[in-house]
């Protein structure tokens, strides 16, 4: 019996939030230890906020995918602070940094987008 895949899990969008969940999860590995349930925490759950509302929204109607979705634009703002304040206490690096931010603004563009198909796909019926 082959993979059972849930149709989300066919989105590119979820995907790479999921590959930017990961990436989360190995740069927070090396905070300091006394951030584990402070930006450690913070972090990880805001990047699993965005896959996961983009799963919990899809398959509803359009405008409670699109909801979900307004949801994870928030989480990647969330993960943008947590992100600064790393940068700020030199726990991320300048590249990393970089590397972080450029995931999040492409993750925005494909969600935005998916927002605005929705909106379409709604008004052209």
């Amino acid at each position: 019996m082959g993979k059972k895949i849930f149709k989300f899990e066919e989105l590119s969008v979820y995907k790479k939030s999921i590959d930017f969940i990961d990436n989360v999860y190995i740069i927070s590995k090396t905070f300091p230890k006394d951030e584990n349930y402070r930006l450690t925490s913070q972090f990880i759950r805001a990047s699993s906020s965005i896959a996961l509302n983009i799963a919990e929204g899809s398959g509803d109607t359009n405008p409670q995918f699109s909801r979900f979705l307004r949801i994870s634009i928030g989480s990647i703002k969330e993960c943008i602070v947590c992100i600064t304040i790393g940068k700020n206490q030199n726990y991320i690096s300048e590249k990393e940094n970089i590397e972080l931010r450029e995931k999040l603004v492409e993750l925005s563009k494909m969600i935005s987008g998916l927002i605005k198909y929705l909106k379409k796909k709604k008004t052209n019926h």
